[in-house]
């Protein structure tokens, strides 16, 4: 079982048209143009009904406070986490590959809505949901549904791995214990519980960074 892209290769740079989040002239976010990546899958497992995506942040600081400081970084030594990006279920696998900009466009203020998604399929929260509502950031709380893009700190000394994860399934439709609202968690606990068994599963990571020093140094 294998996963490509071709918008960005695996290891290699995202580019700025899947970020959600891109960095203005005094150093304050723009909403980017927040397109989900084109991927593609091949030699899935025999058997295989469903396709489940899960793409996740590896790299997401727990201290917050050096975050986009000026005069301090994000030093690579720092304690990190996961932060999901995009949770997608019941995709049939015999549909064409997923395009650039098919299940998003656009950051959509307060998140686009769901569960129901292109191709038949069901989108989960996302946890810029959690993210905003931490933050008590008041315009850009809700409940984000599908894909949000890379908005990594600018002051981060590494770039972010953001790593696309599909598992072929062999039910077509993934039960779920809350299937009107439900987010990465929910989803792996159904694979882990049955009745749905992975038959495989394929993945591709992508690098992203603000950092103005990282970026340099990739396109150099």
């Amino acid at each position: 079982m294998n996963l490509r892209s071709e918008t960005f290769d695996d290891q290699g740079m995202m580019p700025d048209a899947c970020a959600f989040g891109v960095l203005g002239a005094n150093k304050e976010y723009v909403l980017g143009e927040n397109l989900n990546p084109h991927l593609a899958w091949s030699d899935l497992p025999a058997g295989t009904r469903s396709l489940a995506l899960i793409n996740d942040d590896l790299d997401v600081p727990v201290r917050l406070d050096t975050f986009n400081q000026d005069g301090a970084a994000v030093t690579q030594d720092q304690a990190r986490r996961r932060l999901c990006h995009w949770v997608l279920i019941d995709l049939p696998p015999a549909g064409p590959p997923i395009a650039a900009g098919e299940f998003s466009r656009g950051v959509t203020v307060g998140g686009k809505p769901g569960p129901a998604a292109p191709r038949g399929a069901r989108q989960g929260i996302n946890e810029y949901t959690d993210w905003f509502a931490l933050h008590n950031d008041t315009r850009m709380m809700g409940d984000y549904y599908g894909y949000d893009g890379p908005c990594p700190p600018w002051n981060d000394e590494k770039p972010h791995r953001y790593e696309f994860v599909l598992y072929a399934l062999d039910v077509p439709q993934l039960e779920l214990a809350e299937p009107a609202r439900f987010g990465k968690q929910a989803v792996l606990d159904a694979l882990r519980r049955g009745p749905a068994r992975v038959l495989g599963e394929a993945a591709i990571t992508g690098l992203y960074a603000l950092n103005p020093a990282l970026r340099a140094g990739a396109s150099g």
